[in-house]
């Protein structure tokens, strides 16, 4: 039936009808909270390009993931960044490496938090590069199968350490099942694997390279990462990892490629999370820092677009600010 039988606007009349219909709800159960780690004692040091965002050493960064279990958040992932870098990234599985001395301070501190280990070797190597390089005569190439033999060692170290997710990042071929296997074969088959599945060569995470320092010393990392042109291959990558044994599937970044991660959703059934990336985050701060956007507003509206395009659980900078935001 249409207009006047049928007025859409009957239910758009106050809060409460709203909060009636709404199809799509927004929890701070639903976010998990990334912190960069250092090397160090009692560091806090500012993200330039990224507002609001820290540098934490094992200390400080187990103090404030404590502080998000009572606002209803549920779990971080630790991005490392070592004090020396190499070659091979030996920081990256290092047992006393800096991501494995602040897992152990997190799982002190909250116990209850979900620990994910994010594994990938752009920060521990010296040339930034996400595994083993070989040079060529007309530049490089990323060693992918020598690089396995990393992912699988770091793998191990980091759930030895006491993560309960290894989010591998380095769109390697091959890397969940090399993951699973290692983990399997040292007694950890109940450490799940949170595959970065379907990650884009993207412009977004300049801020990210920056908190990270991990930027890479020379080409760029289209060579493993996917074309943002992409959809199709995007279901394909997700299809390799299913079968390698990946226990959850991620997108990343997450607003552009939201028809992505809806399809992904849809065809594969598997707890799904999107990765609101730096360069989302640091948009939305320095526009509400100019007095342009609403902050907590447009937070919000980006995060229940990501949640009603499919995602599970979402990966964002505003997690702390969001479920506060959503408990006022």
């Amino acid at each position: 039936m249409a207009f006047p039988i049928q007025r859409p606007r009957r239910l758009r009349v106050s809060p409460a009808v709203r909060a009636l219909v709404r199809e799509t709800e927004l929890s701070p159960a639903d976010f998990v909270m990334p912190f960069f780690v250092r090397p160090g004692k009692g560091e806090k040091r500012p993200i330039g390009s990224m507002p609001g965002q820290f540098q934490y050493s094992p200390d400080t960064v187990a103090q404030a993931a404590a502080e998000l279990p009572a606002l209803g958040v549920p779990g971080i992932i630790l991005f490392g960044i070592p004090e020396r870098k190499d070659e091979f990234g030996s920081g990256a599985y290092a047992g006393d490496g800096i991501v494995q001395r602040a897992i152990r301070a997190v799982k002190e501190a909250a116990p209850g938090l979900a620990v994910m280990a994010d594994l990938c070797f752009c920060e521990y190597t010296s040339h930034g590069h996400c595994g083993v390089v070989r040079k060529k005569d007309d530049g490089f190439i990323l060693d992918n199968d020598a690089t396995l033999e990393l992912t699988a060692k770091t793998a191990v170290s980091q759930a030895e350490a006491g993560a309960d997710i290894i989010a591998p990042s380095g769109m390697t071929d091959g890397m969940v099942g090399a993951i699973r296997k290692a983990l399997d074969g040292s007694g950890r088959q109940d450490t799940a694997i949170l595959s970065y599945a379907v990650k884009y060569s993207s412009a977004f995470y300049g801020p990210f390279r920056d908190a990270a320092e991990s930027p890479p010393q020379f080409g760029d990392r289209s060579t493993y990462q996917m074309d943002p042109a992409n959809a199709r291959e995007a279901l394909r990558e997700a299809a390799l990892d299913v079968e390698e044994g990946a226990d959850m599937l991620m997108v990343k970044p997450a607003l552009a490629y939201l028809d992505v991660l809806a399809s992904v959703k849809a065809r594969f059934g598997l707890p799904t999370a999107a990765y609101s990336v730096s360069g989302e985050y640091s948009m939305i701060r320095a526009a509400a820092e100019k007095g342009w956007m609403d902050e907590r507003r447009t937070g919000l509206e980006v995060l229940t677009a990501i949640k009603r395009a499919g995602a599970d659980f979402i990966l964002t900078y505003h997690a702390a600010d969001a479920a506060r935001w959503l408990g006022a």
